[in-house]
């Protein structure tokens, strides 16, 4: 029996390209040559990179959004209402911790550094998901990035850690609130990967040379594989896995120290 992905006519709304090393962008792209309709919403701060990076797409809608801003958040929904009227997927790939917060002694932030953080890198998946919640199809599905270090200790992670451990357990409690509406919700803990965000981290190539070590396949992963298993989770192939975090990270979060 042959199998297939055709997600063709879907409608997607995608959070946190900032240029073409962003997994979302990976993702988006991916969808893109699907056929998926997808929304990019994108942080005005990062207008000229995130239009630049989806400039050849063929069903891309770019709409500002910024999830701290109230205002923009209204306006976006909002359009998406007119413009998109259904959803199907949601990827939630945005995450924020100030600089300084990226190194150095974790007991050292502050308490708005601690809030911010979680606010943009945690509630807003749940912000997002109650207002699209009304526009979401049955069998919709939604995915959202995070990290080993939500689970683990990795030096100059930090706050980013505690943010990401929040959001796992935000994956689980609205997987368990959605299921009795047929909606999925996932989470992919990515290895680490050199995008905008990333390279924030204090030592953080010396983080890739560490993991390529002890991965078991010996290398880093793409941004490209992540994309690869967002479309297995929003497919129907994943139609009975959710609450779920999927570990892609050639096989570092399984070894010990």
């Amino acid at each position: 029996m042959s199998v297939s992905i055709n997600l063709k006519g879907k409608k997607a709304i995608v959070f946190g390209i900032a240029n073409e090393k962003s997994i979302a962008y990976a993702i988006a792209h991916m969808l893109d040559k699907e056929g998926v309709k997808i929304a990019v919403a994108y942080q005005p701060r990062v207008e000229a990179l995130a239009l630049n990076a989806i400039r050849d797409f063929k069903n891309a809608v770019p709409i500002p959004c910024d999830v701290v801003e109230p205002e923009l958040m209204e306006s976006f929904f909002k359009k998406i209402s007119s413009d998109f009227g259904e959803i199907d997927f949601i990827i939630h790939s945005i995450a924020f911790a100030k600089r300084e917060h990226l190194q150095g002694k974790f007991y050292d932030v502050s308490k708005r550094g601690f809030e911010v953080a979680e606010e943009v890198s945690a509630y807003s998946l749940i912000e997002i998901t109650r207002r699209a919640l009304p526009m979401m199809n049955k069998n919709s599905s939604i995915i959202a990035l995070t990290y080993l270090g939500s689970e683990r200790v990795v030096p100059n992670y930090n706050i980013m850690g505690i943010a990401k451990a929040s959001l796992q357990g935000c994956i689980r409690y609205l997987a368990y609130d959605l299921g009795e509406k047929n909606i999925r919700v996932n989470g992919i803990s990515a290895g680490p990967i050199p995008t905008l965000a990333a390279t924030a981290i204090k030592d953080f190539y010396e983080m890739l040379l560490n993991f390529t070590s002890k991965a078991p396949l010996k290398r880093t992963i793409t941004a490209e594989e992540v994309a690869d298993t967002a479309l297995f989770l929003l497919s129907d192939l994943s139609s009975g896995i959710t609450g779920q975090v999927i570990y892609v990270d050639a096989g570092y979060s399984i070894m010990g120290d």
